[in-house]
């Protein structure tokens, strides 16, 4: 079995930290969920981020009680959906993905995206407080959020998110945002970190990869890893779950990192933040 380290949360000054690689399980139906999620903390897994619009919160919870670990040694993650803005529907929805999980706290909730146009992510933000103060959460933190969505949710309350998750492979470093995170002291988490498989069949990765006898999707995880980010691959296969994590046995030198930056072309895999709206 294979484990990782954990990175410190700074914000919220609860002295918790987050596995450095965790599971993404954006896509499976909850039948396939629970096989992943159960596979992926047998193999070392402890970091598990799923979200309601997933609609799999079920089945990550049964896979979560099939795998038979104690609860404290797992850091689970969910989502509130773009449609339960607002501080009494985020309470509710919170509950509910709470019952759908099967869990008694999660260990982080985020708002999946501000929703800029809806602009009620100030106010759902205070129900997050509530959340947290009412220790249903371990902690709070943000998913998809610009600077200036994050200025106003220090400008008008009182708890910083101890995490923004936000797209970020090589294509998209995504660096004034990381860059404004890391000056507040709030960790980045990279979703699409392989670009939703853009990556594959690189050659500038590819010869990396062949370089260190590691695989294409190992060389991008590795690239997070060093930068400090918080990353979450998805997959369903016991043999790709292994080898994403596998990943602290080579590190990347001055001329890799020049190469994966030649990578850069701006292209989002998703949704841009500051333009999306539910």
């Amino acid at each position: 079995m294979t484990t990782q380290p954990s990175i410190p949360l700074l914000t919220q000054n609860n002295g918790l930290s987050i596995p450095q690689i965790g599971l993404g399980i954006y896509g499976p139906d909850d039948s396939g969920s629970a096989d992943a999620v159960a596979t992926a903390i047998e193999v070392g897994y402890r970091g598990i981020d799923t979200a309601a619009l997933y609609q799999n919160e079920s089945g990550v919870g049964e896979g979560i009680r099939r795998a038979g670990i104690a609860r404290e040694k797992l850091y689970v993650t969910t989502k509130l959906d773009g449609d339960r803005h607002g501080y009494d529907a985020a309470q509710r929805a919170f509950d509910t993905s709470l019952s759908k999980l099967g869990l008694d706290y999660v260990d982080l909730y985020l708002i999946h995206w501000p929703l800029p146009g809806v602009d009620m992510y100030v106010e759902t933000w205070k129900a997050f407080e509530k959340i947290l103060a009412d220790g249903r959460t371990r902690s709070i933190g943000v998913s998809n959020f610009q600077p200036a969505h994050l200025e106003r949710l220090f400008d008008e309350t009182t708890v910083k998110p101890v995490l923004n998750q936000i797209e970020l492979h090589p294509g998209l470093p995504n660096m004034a945002v990381r860059e404004f995170n890391t000056a507040h002291g709030i960790l980045t988490e990279a979703w699409s970190p392989l670009g939703r498989g853009r990556v594959f069949g690189n050659p500038t990765l590819e010869k990396i990869a062949t370089k260190h006898g590691k695989s294409i999707a190992q060389v991008v995880i590795r690239w997070h890893v060093e930068q400090d980010n918080v990353v979450i691959p998805k997959s369903v296969t016991r043999a790709r779950l292994v080898e994403n994590l596998d990943v602290y046995d080579f590190a990347l030198d001055a001329e890799d990192l020049a190469g994966i930056a030649s990578l850069e072309n701006g292209v989002r895999t998703g949704d841009d933040p500051d333009l999306y709206n539910g």
